[in-house]
């Protein structure tokens, strides 16, 4: 049986994925999540054959998410599905463990197929994600990363749970720390990005597609 996890912020989108996939003979539906932090334990708990995973998922991103999952849980297919193509980011899907991207739009006649071709070992991504993935590589170029060269994981976390809002007691409660060590990320977060306010926070993580405008 092939365990699939869907993870997507809208109920009606992971409906939806659900009843496509569901019929699929020998493939099963082992967890839904609406969060990236729920994503990332589901896969923990369940270990998925294949996780079809949303970009723009709240408290923690589909990136970060695909690093998380990789990490804990190596041996899942990780297929990143959104509604735009992000094309500064595609190296580090690849590098966060995604082995597939397709479009909401494509989903209905591409989906099965993405999937399939992950299962059996292959990679499916969109023409022109394919074409920025494959061009770093054959030139030896990796495009330098902001995010990725000065946050660390948790920094990232907490950079993302702060432009959505979420206050220093919500950031503690949503990561198992401190109220404390949650002013302390947040103070440190900002003297390294060198910005002074929640609003320049806010700005940097849209700019860098930790959440979507």
């Amino acid at each position: 049986m092939i365990e699939i996890l869907i993870a997507d912020d809208h109920e009606v989108v992971r409906q939806g994925i659900h009843a496509l996939l569901e019929g699929r003979e020998g493939w099963h539906i082992c967890a839904e999540a609406s969060t990236g932090r729920e994503a990332v334990a589901q896969a923990k708990e369940f270990r998925p054959d294949v996780v079809v995973l949303d970009v723009g998922m709240p408290e923690l991103n589909g990136l970060e998410a695909a690093r998380q999952i990789r990490a804990g849980v190596p041996d899942a297919r990780i297929l990143i599905l959104t509604v735009h193509e992000i094309e500064n980011l595609a190296q580090d899907f690849v590098e966060a463990g995604a082995r597939g991207y397709i479009l909401k739009s494509d989903a209905g006649r591409l989906l099965i197929d993405a999937i399939e071709t992950l299962l059996a070992g292959g990679t499916f991504f969109t023409a022109r994600m394919q074409t920025l993935v494959d061009g770093p590589m054959e030139r030896g170029v990796r495009r330098e990363n902001v995010i990725d060269t000065h946050l660390t994981r948790r920094e990232r976390e907490v950079l993302q749970l702060i432009a959505e809002g979420k206050s220093n007691k919500e950031i503690g409660t949503a990561l198992k720390i401190t109220t404390k060590t949650a002013e302390t990320h947040r103070a440190r977060l900002m003297a390294k990005l060198s910005l002074h306010s929640v609003a320049d926070l806010v700005r940097y993580a849209i700019r860098n597609q930790i959440i979507e405008a």
